[in-house]
């Protein structure tokens, strides 16, 4: 018998003579369902059966909250949340005197964390993700693309990129966004950096004339259709609050100061205390958010479901698990009193969980091998956890969900094969569009999925066969609806054939 395309129904009647009642089930992250199989073949044929679920949907309330409205993202820098006792430069945000406004918020009892929820697990985006503006890059993009430079944007430079991004995904599904940048309006363009002293301006959070707009914190500038696109001083966030005129998505980046990337050069005088230094950088930055946060907070903008998550770019030190970087939500669908979520985060989970919140498909740009894993979970859009542990049930919307179900094996004496007919049943309520992929992970040893269309390349794990599933002809798989797949498998041993699947809407291979 001749092996079919996975995109056609396999029309052989298949008998199955002996279940398998020891079926497994995994809860799946990202877009992706495990069916395992363990199969005993004798000469012609053995069969069994095998069930598992693709990505089980969240548990939602009696009553689900309204989605989530307007988001707003504040970017800091170069401080870890935790970090080892050794470690003494730069100091870490948790319990430092100089950050009373950031440790409020996560202080459960205190009223400035009442709508607060905060991650302890939050790692770096990937092994080697360093300096800052690959971090950026990657919270645009899932990816920093092996570029790790903190130069202003410039093809010669390898850090300008034509590639699926947030923002560019915003502008296709319509829906407005916007970025602020503090002191963009000293620099020639958004694309170039500029620092000095002002005579005629006073910064009115620190109330010197210094200024410093660095590009490297500027993620849309290092993507070709955003470069230019949507870019404000920070000045005009707060009249477009008042005035309702924001984006859905606002992406606001303070200056080098207020950011806590850099000390003022006398120093800064914060609540009766004189830092200098690294302190003089938290001092700044957080008497920044002490005052901004506030102004978001008391808008219709925030008050209607408004969320504000305050991020951080990079750990310092070194990037294995000892070392968190802080990463705050904000929001009245925040799960709130400041809440410790102790789920393994990274900057793919923001971007998951934007394209989550917009209804975008996840991003997918490959990922350097050397970047891929992290801390035992997949740094990848599609397999990194979202943020929805941070909120109440249902205010994240739930990924879609489906089923996998497989029949018995099949030999095939002229060809020496195995033949499996599975099937992937919509289990959700939205629409499932194509393309879908079925992937066939952790193979045993001895067996090859003969029609395979590739092996994946960017999604973890590497290597892991797939074939293309065809939904029909109007490329959508309907909830309740049912495709079917033909597997086709060499095994010359005789071994049970052992293996799991995942059902992926990202392209598994570049």
């Amino acid at each position: 018998m001749k092996s079919k395309s996975a995109s056609n129904t396999m029309k052989t009647q298949l008998r199955i003579t002996r279940p398998n009642n020891n079926n497994h089930l995994n809860d799946a992250a990202g877009f992706r369902g495990f069916l395992l199989g363990n199969i005993r073949r004798k000469a012609a044929l053995l069969a069994s059966v095998a069930t598992g679920v693709l990505c089980v949907a969240q548990t939602s309330p009696a009553h689900p909250p309204q989605g989530i409205g307007t988001v707003f993202v504040i970017a800091m820098e170069n401080h870890n949340f935790t970090q080892p006792p050794t470690q003494t430069n730069p100091q870490p945000i948790l319990g430092n005197p100089a950050a009373p406004f950031m440790n409020s918020l996560i202080t459960p009892g205190n009223p400035n964390a009442a709508q607060v929820s905060y991650a302890t697990a939050y790692f770096n985006s990937g092994t080697g993700v360093h300096p800052s503006e690959p971090n950026y890059v990657w919270a645009e993009a899932g990816s920093d693309f092996g570029v790790h430079t903190d130069a202003d944007p410039n093809p010669a430079n390898n850090n300008v990129f034509d590639v699926p991004h947030l923002t560019r995904q915003l502008n296709a599904a319509g829906i407005p966004w916007k970025n602020y940048q503090e002191d963009v309006q000293f620099a020639t363009s958004a694309i170039h950096s500029a620092s000095g002293t002002s005579a005629t301006f006073i910064n009115p959070y620190y109330r010197t004339g210094q200024f410093n707009y660095a590009v490297k914190h500027n993620p849309m500038a290092f993507f070709t259709d955003t470069q230019l696109q949507n870019v404000y001083p920070l000045a005009q966030l707060f009249d477009d609050l008042t005035n309702n005129t924001i984006g859905r998505y606002n992406w606001i980046t303070p200056n080098q100061f207020n950011d806590a990337h850099s000390a003022l050069s006398s120093g800064f005088t914060y609540q009766g205390t004189h830092y200098t230094g690294d302190q003089a950088g938290i001092a700044q930055g957080d008497n920044f958010l002490s005052i901004v946060v506030p102004q978001i907070m008391a808008t219709p903008a925030y008050q209607n479901n408004g969320v504000i998550i305050i991020w951080w770019d990079e750990t310092e030190g070194g990037d294995d698990a000892s070392r968190a970087i802080p990463e705050f939500v904000i929001s009245p669908l925040a799960k709130g009193n400041g809440y410790a979520s102790s789920v393994v985060f990274s900057h793919s989970s923001d971007l998951k969980t934007m394209e989550e919140i917009f209804g975008l498909p996840n991003v997918n740009n490959p990922i350097p091998a050397s970047e891929t894993n992290n801390f035992g979970s997949f740094n990848n859009v599609a397999t990194a956890n979202d943020l929805s542990d941070l909120f109440v049930s249902g205010a994240i919307p739930a990924p879609a969900s489906a089923s996998v179900t497989g029949e018995g094996f099949v030999f095939h004496r002229n060809t020496q094969t195995y033949s499996q007919v599975v099937h992937i049943r919509n289990d959700g309520t939205s629409p499932i569009p194509e393309p879908l992929w079925l992937t066939v992970d952790n193979l045993s040893a001895n067996a090859t999925l003969f029609n395979a269309d590739g092996a994946t390349a960017v999604l973890a794990p590497l290597g892991s066969p797939y074939v293309s599933v065809s939904v029909g002809g109007d490329g959508i798989l309907h909830p309740h609806e049912v495709k079917t797949v033909h597997l086709e498998f060499l095994d010359p041993s005789g071994d049970p054939i052992t293996y799991a699947t995942r059902v992926l809407d990202v392209t598994p291979a570049p």
